[in-house]
């Protein structure tokens, strides 16, 4: 019986349309059988935070960081186009003229086709953030739970 190809995604972004990406490339590799993990780091951390805040016992620094970062997939900006704030809102609008998925919506199927989604936990404790930040499912792990996934990958890419 032939092995299940491997795919892995490290999400190192934290831009709408890179983000996006990374979540088509995952649902097409999880629609072709293939066992699919997105490794969010730094800035890709930001797209599985909840949107909502979360009280958490933090120090300064860490309770700046998470100020600063958006809260969540629909709060992330362009890598492009910023335009003081009129991208994301234009290409969310082209998203709903075509009718295709937002991201949100595809972090959710994502989910529901078994895309592994695992945080970086170094990154987490760099950037102050909890696990009760994070969207439910969410699982946590370093780089050498990474690098397991990825050492007999098919497709490994970095987003």
């Amino acid at each position: 019986m032939e092995q299940k190809k491997k795919t892995t995604i490290v999400l190192f972004s934290g831009d709408y349309d890179k983000a996006m990406a990374a979540f088509i490339i995952a649902g097409g590799a999880a629609a072709y059988d293939h066992d699919v993990t997105i490794f969010a780091t730094f800035w890709g951390l930001n797209t599985l935070r909840k949107e909502e805040a979360v009280r958490t016992s933090k120090g300064l620094l860490e309770k700046m960081f998470g100020w600063m970062m958006p809260r969540g997939a629909n709060k992330l900006g362009l890598s492009r186009m910023q335009m003081l704030g009129m991208g994301p809102k234009m290409i969310k609008h082209v998203i709903k003229k075509h009718n295709a998925m937002t991201l949100p919506q595809l972090i959710e199927l994502s989910q529901d086709m078994g895309v592994k989604l695992v945080a970086c936990t170094m990154t987490m404790d760099l950037l102050g953030l909890q696990k009760e930040e994070l969207m439910d499912g969410i699982e946590l792990g370093g780089v050498a739970a990474y690098l397991g996934d990825a050492s007999d990958g098919n497709v490994n890419l970095f987003i």
